[in-house]
């Protein structure tokens, strides 16, 4: 018995030990730019994709820029870090307002899951479970693809790849607008500024002209009870995207009674290194952790 006890004791000690080594593993990064994952009218969709080195079947994260929807690019994808950590990250190229309205930047980002899924075994990753994070238009645009999984309108057919899955199995959202109904009516003369004419490009009208495009547009009109775990991040000094569009967010999947977590970032502005600080980062790496990390 006493024998037994003292296997039982040493082999807990080796399993936390190579937990331990797990968690504190740093890899490093191996980027490959300029994936083509699809082509439309001519025009090629590329993504970047980086890899921890070595890791064994990372999980991946689909990044997605922002930029008002009109601008902006894959380059400088902020997570680097959780790359370091064992994630690998596809930072997403999309086609932008002036050249196409939406449900466009939708029909790419689902075609770029859908090509990530197809060549996963190729570049090493797992695909089984995907999140999907991005910061402002993209944090918009994350929401909306996370909670319109399998959505007739907005899955489209963009792509080679039409026989995989565009679903995604978690969502952090980096104060992103939700709700186009109500956003204008929220916002400060300086958010104005940038919404009223980013969305006019967007939508080709201001939501109150087109009601039903603004409804579909619009992440909180499609929640419901198969939705993904959500992470806000807002800041609470936000002066383009009101802190309010992450509350209605919050709302609508507590309602639910999905889950979602919500972190404030106090005198926190649009964007900038508190988003993507230690603090965030483990915060994000956690709930990415329990979400889509192999169990």
């Amino acid at each position: 018995m006493r024998l037994c006890l003292w296997s039982l004791i040493v082999m807990s000690q080796v399993v936390a030990g190579s937990m331990a080594t797990a968690a504190e593993a740093r890899y490093a990064v191996h980027l490959t730019k300029d994936i083509e994952y699809a082509r439309v009218d001519h025009h090629s969709l590329q993504l970047d994709l980086y890899l921890p080195q070595d890791a064994v079947a990372p999980p991946l994260i689909v990044w997605v820029h922002g930029g008002a929807w009109r601008a902006g690019s894959k380059d400088g994808m902020p997570l680097g870090e959780l790359v370091k950590r064992g994630y690998a990250v596809a930072s997403v190229d999309y086609r932008l307002s002036p050249v196409a309205k939406f449900p466009a930047q939708i029909h790419d980002c689902k075609a770029a899951i859908r090509f990530l899924r197809a060549k996963a075994k190729q570049h090493g990753f797992n695909a089984d479970r995907i999140g999907i994070a991005g910061s402002s238009a993209g944090g918009h645009l994350v929401a909306e693809i996370g909670v319109t999984n399998g959505h007739v309108e907005l899955e489209g057919t963009v792509g080679e790849h039409l026989d995989q899955s565009s679903s995604v199995q978690a969502i952090v959202d980096y104060f992103g607008p939700t709700n186009f109904l109500t956003i204008l009516k929220q916002s400060t003369p300086h958010g104005l500024s940038v919404r009223v004419p980013a969305l006019q490009l967007l939508l080709g009208s201001q939501p109150e002209e087109n009601l039903e495009l603004a409804k579909l547009a619009s992440p909180v009109f499609h929640v419901d009870r198969n939705d993904p775990p959500l992470l806000l991040i807002h800041g609470d000094q936000d002066p383009q995207v009101p802190i309010n569009q992450s509350h209605e967010l919050h709302g609508r999947y507590k309602e639910l009674g999905l889950s979602c977590q919500f972190e404030v970032i106090h005198g926190g502005a649009h964007g900038g290194p508190p988003f993507y600080d230690e603090a965030r980062i483990e915060l994000v790496d956690r709930f990415l952790s329990r979400h889509i990390r192999n169990r």
